[in-house]
């Protein structure tokens, strides 16, 4: 009988960590090991190897190095303080993390000959025979972990469900696609739906199913893996202006905002003429209607929709007459008025069904999309404090033409899936490095799977410090209703770095070339430090897989992260002596010139008057709009008087001339016959008089 493989998909952090620790001799006492030889089995590995183990251990388990650098030379012990203290600050659960990636990549079956056992306190921590105390955290009793397996590494399923409905962090395999087993009443397959990530679930709204539009709401629990529908209803509200029920839409776009899922433009039945921004408030779970200030955008579907700070980014789409654009609004989400931006440069081409992201929160990224005839792969940027279009170079294994992808953004990359060509889906899925402008392909699909559509939905989630993407839906000749993640790997981080070093200093990628995920200078200790840890034993050549299964090919790959590593501190080197000139250089210059200082105080005390200023211009925009408002109320309020004092005057006009009136029929008596005025009813004509002679 064939003996199960084990795999450590069943633990989580910490006590993945810690059964890795102990594997390699750094979280087990001598009383639990089994090996009869005297080495520690860390030793098996190569020292720097061992040394960054070392290291990340220490870093996981005691923290940040505030230990002194070793008075007495050996050059063990300086490796070892060197290793640590090299992490500075890293996070305890990102030092767990990149030990237990770096064990799986020298050896991807270690967990098979874990035993079972107790962690206990480390009494002696020994590389290559030389002892150091070190600290462990009390122990814990590990379980059996259950299995999961690929086939092919392409869309697997896996074979024990018990582990996949334990929730998204149930999965162990990086860089490959895996369907999940959900629970629940599952949601009408559809595409060109919207989702957003509101803490542990993904929110589905809308979609296309059959040619029909949808208005549901359904809600995946990540945690559960359950899917339910939210009965919604619509609300009126004094600043929104539509009770009505919420009208089936596709192709618009869902973006959370404080407790709210903002749905903005979008297909409708019966379109209306500018685009309209619904929200759902996730505590009443109610619908309504915002009102925007400012001149809407024509109404549009297949359009982007990015969030940059407190503003929603618009471009492009189709409208209601199937016209393409190629447009530019902003939507003020503290105001809710709309700016129709001019930009400088040339724009991207007309299209809709592409995607969009922001880089270092000033740089719009559009790639691929399509128009009536064709699909793009160009990509282009837009400076959002200059409003300039630019078309840098790719580089790469640059995407195929394709619409109806859906894009996502983790730290600096930026993940392309799905999508289509109007003959097939594509099956590759890539990510863009944002600060060198490199393509990579993180993984491969084969036949017809949900993975390779047009208008699926793709958001990013976390768990335990990882990021998982989770794709939904889609169209590739039927309607899926699919949900499959991804844990992507430091992989396509590594393959970047490699790419863009062997780049020639003639290429053009633009504002992005120098940028990173912090701000940061490229060769500080934080840089250094994540280009050590995540390139360790990745694969540069970009086949997709996680485990490397070839030693040969292993010591290829260690050997030109070597190679690259020791360029950078080579460059690290370089870059320090910089800094040590350029503060000399400082000193002498502040000593020269003492007003230096009290410049710099006057620059933060102006850096603050303006932040000031732009918040007092924020907020007497405001007042403007609620004074014009006001002004436009006070003149109706003015015609309104200027009417009623007329027809006040025109009654008492009437009134007056009605009393006169009555006066004069009321007067008569002796006063009127003295005056020669007889009552009419008193009086008689001559013609009555010559009758009366005539009858005498």
């Amino acid at each position: 009988m064939a003996t199960t493989t084990r795999s450590s998909s069943g633990l989580s952090y910490p006590e993945r960590f810690f059964s890795a620790a102990s594997y390699v001799g750094l979280g087990q006492s001598s009383s639990n090991s089994n090996s009869s030889s005297s080495k520690s089995p860390i030793s098996n590995f190569k020292n720097d190897t061992a040394l960054l183990l070392y290291g990340l251990y220490q870093q996981a388990t005691v923290g940040p190095c505030n230990v002194p650098k070793p008075r007495i030379w050996s050059p063990t012990e300086q490796s070892k303080w060197t290793s640590w203290n090299g992490l500075g600050n890293m996070a305890s659960a990102e030092a767990m993390r990149l030990f237990v990636k770096i064990l799986e990549e020298e050896e991807p079956t270690w967990y098979s000959k874990v035993p079972e056992f107790v962690i206990e306190p480390l009494v002696d921590v020994e590389i290559n025979n030389t002892k150091m105390e070190s600290v462990a955290p009390n122990g814990n009793h590990f379980p059996e972990p259950k299995t999961i397996s690929t086939e092919n590494g392409i869309l697997a399923e896996a074979q024990d469900k018990d582990v996949v409905t334990e929730g998204i962090g149930s999965i162990a395999v990086y860089d490959q696609w895996i369907a999940l087993t959900v629970s629940g009443q599952l949601p009408k397959a559809r595409y060109e739906h919207a989702a957003a990530v509101v803490q542990d679930s993904m929110h589905v709204f809308g979609g296309n199913h059959n040619g029909r539009y949808l208005n549901d709401l359904q809600v995946l629990d990540f945690r559960s893996l359950t899917w339910s529908k939210v009965e919604v209803s619509a609300k009126p509200d004094s600043s929104e202006v539509s009770p009505v029920p919420l009208p089936p839409c596709a192709g618009h776009s869902l973006i959370p905002w404080e407790n709210k899922l903002i749905s903005i433009a979008g297909h409708t039945k019966d379109p209306t003429e500018t685009i309209t921004v619904k929200a759902f408030d996730l505590q009443s779970s109610t619908w309504s209607t915002l009102r925007t200030y400012g001149e809407p955008p024509i109404s549009r579907g297949g359009q982007s929709v990015t969030l940059v700070g407190t503003t929603l980014v618009i471009f492009g789409g189709e409208d209601a007459s199937r016209s393409l654009l190629n447009d530019l609004h902003i939507l003020d989400l503290e105001t809710m008025t709309w700016d129709d931006i001019d930009t400088v440069g040339m724009p991207p081409s007309p299209r809709s069904d592409h995607a969009a992201a922001v880089h270092a929160e000033r740089y719009l990224l559009i790639f691929g999309g399509g128009s009536h005839a064709t699909c793009f792969n160009d990509l282009h940027v837009l400076d959002l404090e200059t409003m300039e279009w630019s078309r840098p170079k790719q580089q790469g294994s640059i995407p195929t033409p394709r619409a109806g992808l859906a894009g996502v953004t983790v730290g600096e990359n930026w993940f392309i899936v799905g999508g289509g060509d109007n003959k097939s889906g594509a099956s590759e899925t890539v990510v863009l490095n944002m600060s060198t402008l490199v393509w990579s392909v993180v993984t491969t699909v084969q036949g017809r799977v949900p993975i390779a559509s047009e208008g699926l939905s793709l958001v990013v989630s976390s768990y335990n410090s990882e990021d998982i993407l989770v794709a939904f839906g889609g169209y590739n000749g039927r309607y899926n209703n699919e949900v499959n993640i991804l844990k992507p790997s430091n992989k396509s981080t590594l393959q970047s770095n490699i790419m863009e070093r062997s780049m020639p200093d003639s290429v053009d990628v633009h504002h992005a070339t120098n940028a990173t995920r912090d701000g940061e200078s490229e060769f500080e200790s934080g840089k250094i430090r994540e280009i050590v840890m995540d390139n360790v034993d990745s694969d540069p050549m970009g086949s997709g897989r996680h485990n490397i299964k070839s030693g040969e090919h292993s010591e290829r790959i260690i050997a030109a992260l070597k190679t690259e590593k020791d360029e950078i501190e080579a460059a690290f080197t370089k870059e320090q002596l910089q800094t040590l000139k350029l503060k000399q250089e400082l000193a002498e210059q502040y000593g020269r010139n003492t007003d230096i200082s009290e410049a710099s105080i006057l620059n933060l005390e102006l850096q603050s008057v303006r932040a000031q200023l732009a918040s007092e211009q924020s907020r007497c925009f405001k007042l403007e709009v609620d004074i014009a408002e006001l002004r436009q109320k006070l003149q109706t309020m003015e015609t309104l008087q200027k009417e009623l004092e007329l027809l006040q005057r025109q009654k008492l006009a009437s009134e007056q001339a009605a009393a006169n009136a009555k006066k004069q029929q009321s007067s008569g008596g002796v006063w009127g016959w003295i005056a020669g005025n007889p009552t009419p009813r008193n009086r008689k004509s001559e013609d009555d008089y010559d009758d009366e002679d005539e009858d005498a």
